[in-house]
This record gives C-alpha cells, sequence and structure tokens, in this order.
C-alpha cells in the first residue's frame, strides 16, 4: 500500500465541528507489531470531539493535523514484522491510540495487542461500537462497583444514568449478566429501548423523582454507573446504599475534589473517578458476548465518511441513542 493514498477527515487545529476537514492523504503503514486495516466502520465517542475543542489539552492529541476516532472494524491488508495473531484477511475489532487517532479514514494503523478476530455473527457496526465504550462500561462494573457476571456474586442495586448513550446501554446489558438489580436514567423516548436492554426500573431524568434519582422501589444503590454530567454529588449521596459508591467515567474537577474529600474524611461512601485502561482479552470478552447474543450494540444512525461532520455534530449534541457509526 506504499504510497497509495487515500479519503481522511482530519483536523488542523482546536475548534468546532466546521474544522473538520477532508484530504487525501497516504496509506499508513504498519510498523513492528501494528496491522494496516481496510476500515468497514468507525464508531464516534464524545472523547474525540472533547479532544478537538481543546478540553484535553496539552495531553491530546500529538500533533496537528490530526485524524480524529479510535474505534473501529475492518479486513487486515498488511501486517508488521512481530505480528502473529494476525493474517492478511481477518476481520478485527480495534483501539486505536487517543494520542494517534485515525479512525475517520479508509485505512488505519493498529497495535496488535488492542485488535481482536471479529467473527462473522458480529456485524462490523456491532463491532465498531465496542471498544471505548463496551470497555469501559465493563471497567467500571467488573472492576470499580465488583460485579461478577457470571452471576456468582451477592445481589447488588446499582444505579445506572443516561443508559441509553454509548457506555450506559453497554452497562445495563452487562450488569444484568450479574446479579443485580439495575434502576436505570433515560429521557421519555428511549425508554422502551433501556427496559427491552433489561433495566428493571427506568426514571425519566426530566421528572421530579428522575431529578432526585429516587428509586421506585425505595432501593439505596450499592454503585451507581454514572453516565451522564452536571449531577451534584448531594443528588446521589441519600440515595446511595451505607459503602455505596459513584463511579464517574467523565469525571471533572468537582468530582475529583469530591474524591479526595471523601477519602481525606473516611467516608464510607465514595465517588471513584474512572480512567480506562484497555486491554485486548477484555475486548476480546465483548465480542465473544455479541457473538453469542448476550450484548448487542444499539446504532443511532450511520453516516458514510465523506458525510462525517454530520456525525462529528450528532454525537456533540449530545442525545445519541447507542453508538453513533461512519462507514467509508
Amino acid at each position: 500500500m506504499a504510497g497509495k493514498l487515500m479519503h481522511a477527515v482530519w483536523y488542523e487545529g482546536y475548534g468546532a465541528a466546521a474544522a473538520l476537514k477532508h484530504a487525501e492523504v497516504p496509506v499508513p503503514s504498519p510498523k513492528k507489531n501494528e496491522v494496516l486495516l481496510k476500515v468497514e466502520a468507525t464508531s464516534l465517542n464524545p472523547v474525540d470531539w472533547k479532544i478537538q475543542k481543546g478540553l484535553l489539552r496539552p495531553l491530546f492529541p500529538r500533533k496537528f493535523p490530526h485524524i480524529p476516532a479510535t474505534d473501529l472494524a475492518g479486513e487486515v491488508v498488511e501486517v508488521g514484522p512481530g505480528v502473529k495473531n494476525f493474517s492478511i484477511g481477518d476481520k478485527v475489532v480495534a483501539l486505536l491510540s487517543h494520542f494517534s487517532g485515525g479512525g475517520l479514514a479508509e485505512f488505519a494503523v493498529a497495535q496488535g495487542s488492542l485488535a481482536v478476530k471479529r467473527p462473522p455473527e458480529v456485524s462490523a457496526a456491532e463491532g465498531a461500537g465496542l471498544p471505548v465504550a463496551g470497555l469501559t462500561a465493563l471497567q467500571a462494573l467488573t472492576k470499580s462497583a465488583g460485579i461478577k457476571l457470571d452471576g456468582s456474586g451477592k445481589t447488588a442495586n446499582i444505579l445506572i444514568t443516561a443508559a441509553s448513550g454509548g457506555v450506559g446501554h453497554y452497562a445495563v446489558q452487562l450488569a444484568k449478566l450479574g446479579n443485580t438489580h439495575v434502576t436505570a436514567t433515560c429521557g421519555v423516548r428511549n425508554i422502551d429501548l433501556v427496559k427491552s436492554l433489561g433495566a428493571d426500573e427506568i426514571l425519566d431524568y426530566k421528572t421530579p423523582d428522575g431529578v432526585a434519582l429516587k428509586s421506585p422501589s425505595g432501593r439505596k444503590y450499592d454503585a451507581v454507573i454514572h453516565c451522564a454530567t452536571g449531577i451534584p454529588w448531594s443528588t446521589f449521596e441519600p440515595n446511595l446504599s451505607e459503602r455505596g459508591k459513584v463511579i464517574d467515567i467523565t469525571p471533572g474537577p468537582s468530582s475529583i475534589m469530591t474524591c479526595a474529600l471523601k477519602k481525606l474524611t473516611f467516608s464510607k461512601k465514595q465517588i471513584v473517578p474512572l480512567l480506562l485502561i484497555p486491554k485486548g482479552e477484555n475486548l476480546e470478552y465483548l465480542v465473544g458476548l455479541v457473538k453469542d447474543g448476550k450484548l448487542k450494540t444499539v446504532v443511532d444512525s450511520k453516516h458514510p465518511l465523506d458525510k462525517a461532520e454530520d456525525a462529528w455534530s450528532k454525537s456533540i449534541d449530545g442525545h445519541a441513542t447507542g453508538k453513533i457509526i461512519v462507514e467509508p
């Protein structure tokens, strides 16, 4: 593929959705332990546009121009030195680094350690939705909340906020694989969907009980998978069990301050900021669940690569149900 050009979408600085530009750029070459993928589907995450807006500077991106997006499904077309798990023609799901990005393009280079084979039962769009959102939901439930997804743990009451969003819709399904009672918040238009994903109780976030996060059956929450924003600790605290914890997937300064304060005062109730630590075996586990029909990706919308700015704007709007997919 050396010397060939591909269609890609990039931005050359921090700014609004209009700053996305279409370009013809060289197809990248895989280095040691990397594979080159022909992209079949890419999914967007809020962190993609937050990076573009400069909210994570100076860490991300590493340099401009930057091709955003990290979650994709594709076909291996070239294998770099040292790669033993993949052959040309393999279908895979991969997670790229936020430093380098590369997902909004016809071809992308992925680390072999963060790519997993995708069986025929898992479509490209279903697979592309999984990496950041699915791994975040999995880590929040299993590592932070201590839920055993084989159902062997003791019963736990879980609250999932923004349960119809990217992380939330996976969290509901994964939580129900464990021994849990799930209360979920969402907008009225998504109540039936969230119920179909397995939620036991649903709160319309605009009603008084929804604003207060009160369980309809009076339960106290052992863990909250907090996928929304703008909810203060004072709303969570009265709804938590004695040792309840709030796992915040998008922690801001106030969340981190509250976390420190709770630790300093030896509070039994805690807020736990989540930093995703992606692992190939966890991605493989999620792909296996989709293959077995135990987990599904809800697709909000599909957009062609030449209209990627429409997908970008929809993600910024913040009301997507499930995952937004871009297809070359």
